[in-house]
């Protein structure tokens, strides 16, 4: 026998292989059969309403046969006849040579007729045909019709065939012109005979087990025909969608169309419109990163093809030189070029890194105050801020407390303090504000150097790009160091950007913004 999980694993696998859209419709469709599995309990309604007559002709049969036996001739037709009206019967009794002796139809007007199959209503003919269908559905077995012999004799029914050969009541079951049961029971009579008993059709359980089934078939049709049209529109709102997004996915995949448009599907507010708009964000996203990613190689191969070029027309010239001072000075290139690729090549390993270590990082609660406080303190001690005196203020009665990495905005404080000590003048001062306002904490870096043109306050964040101050060793920096900080504070939901001094006074002021820690 399969386990439990064998099973489940069954099932999960004959769901991948099935499309959502049949998914839809069976789940709908079960529902329906469901409501057509009430026509079983018709059914067998009917079937214990037929038992009970069965039960009832066997007792008539049987006390009629008793009351028969023995009689005179004229004592026997006026039971036949008494008996037959106030039951509903037609009693036949044959004689000892199977001849029909006494009908009570004969006797005095019939009791009850069977209802022709011609006369029905076209109700009566649809609940026909769908009574035909149950009985082909389930499998029953054919009742034969109720048909008057030619010759009315006792060979001419098989129950009395029986009936007399065992001795014992027989009764059988047969299907009037309009498919209504009729219940025919033969008993021996003493040893004068036998009688048979037709017992009059139940019209009206038969109506009423073919009205609830022609109203419940026609409530499982129009249910199955509901079910199928709100499935399949149910499966082209969801299925179709999801089938454009998928071939746009795998276009996408396969890059064979650069402008390959996601839909949006921006009037859907549902689900599938917010799955929409997340894959087109997060293709627009992706095509982004390949951007940047290609734009930052290609930044990578001219960055490094100066220094290569220069080191390399250094050391073919270095072969060729005897002079010991030309010599020292290309050795000196050669040097200074190595010391720039040295750089050039961290920095690029620290800018194609720090966008994935974030990524994965966890962040933890960071005080502000307190790393900017270390990190002056190191500063200081390095000796890194030259002849640069550093204030750090500190606003509000709360502490300046954000989620972040540490280590990496350290980075940036650090970028932003070095850029500061770069540009300012000797003896310069560099004012830190740290501020917490609201939902946000601030940080404020100014100098007292030459300032940034109003045009260049977005280009100098971009990859390589460096403006240096005069006099300063070409090759020092690589102009990774702001896109590097600002990249940094994007991955912690904050901003870097660059502005004037607040006090008018010549000089850049970087500002670093970042979401402050809800206290």
């Amino acid at each position: 026998m399969p386990s439990l999980s064998e099973l489940t694993n069954d099932t999960g696998a004959m769901t991948q292989r099935t499309s959502l859209t049949t998914r839809i419709l069976l789940v709908n469709i079960i529902a329906v059969a469901l409501l057509a599995g009430s026509i079983l309990y018709l059914d067998f309604y009917r079937n214990q309403q037929i038992e009970g007559r069965y039960d009832l002709a066997l007792s008539e049969a049987q006390i009629t046969a008793e009351a028969l036996a023995g009689a005179n001739a004229e004592r026997i037709q006026a039971l036949l006849v008494q008996i037959g009206k106030e039951q509903d019967l037609r009693l036949r009794l044959y004689d000892e040579e199977g001849e029909l002796a006494f009908d009570s139809f004969e006797l005095d007007e019939p009791s009850f007729s069977f209802r022709p199959a011609d006369a029905e209503t076209f109700a009566e003919r649809l609940g026909r045909g769908v009574d035909s269908t149950m009985d082909f559905l389930f499998r029953r077995r054919e009742i034969s019709a109720y048909v008057e012999p030619d010759i009315d004799e006792a060979a001419a029914w098989p129950e009395i065939v029986a009936a007399t050969n065992e001795g014992l009541s027989q009764v059988f079951l047969r299907a009037a012109p309009d498919r209504s049961p009729v219940i025919t029971t033969a008993a021996p009579v003493g040893t004068e005979g036998a009688m048979l008993l037709t017992m009059r059709n139940d019209l009206e359980l038969a109506d009423d087990v073919r009205e609830g089934r022609t109203a419940l078939a026609l409530a499982v049709f129009g249910a199955f025909a509901v079910s199928i049209f709100l499935s399949l529109f149910l499966a082209r709102t969801i299925v179709q969608p999801l089938r454009d997004l998928v071939q746009a996915a795998i276009r996408v995949r396969l890059g064979r169309d650069r402008e390959v448009e996601v839909p949006r599907l921006p009037d859907r507010g549902d689900e599938i419109g917010l799955l929409a708009r997340a894959v087109s964000d997060m293709t627009h996203a992706l095509r982004q990163r390949i951007d940047s990613v290609e734009s930052f190689a290609a930044d990578v191969a001219h960055e490094l093809k100066n220094p290569l070029a220069s080191l390399r027309s250094a050391l073919e010239t270095l072969k060729d030189i005897d002079d010991p001072e030309q010599r020292k000075q290309l050795t000196d290139i050669a040097q200074h070029d190595v010391r720039r690729i040295d750089r050039l090549v961290s920095e690029i390993s620290d800018a194609s890194r720090v966008d994935a270590e974030l990524s994965r990082a966890v962040f933890d609660p960071v005080d502000l105050g307190e790393l900017l406080g270390g990190l002056l303190q190191a500063r200081e001690n390095r000796n890194e801020n030259g002849n640069c005196k550093v204030v750090l203020r500190q606003t509000g009665a709360r502490p300046a407390s954000i989620m972040g990495v540490p280590i990496r905005l350290e980075m940036v404080l650090d970028n932003l303090l070095d850029n500061a000590v770069s540009f300012s003048p000797e003896g310069g001062e560099i004012d830190v504000l740290l501020q917490n306002i609201e939902e946000h904490v601030s940080v404020a870096i100014c100098d007292q150097g030459p300032g940034i043109p109003a045009g260049e306050r977005e280009s100098i964040f971009n990859r390589f790009h460096s403006v240096r101050p005069e006099g300063e060793d070409f090759g020092r920096h690589s102009g990774l160091g702001l896109a590097i900080a600002r990249s940094i504070a994007e991955a912690h939901d904050g901003s870097l950007s660059a502005h004037d001094r607040p006090d008018g006074e010549p000089g850049a002021c970087f500002i670093l913004e970042l979401p402050a820690l809800d206290n």
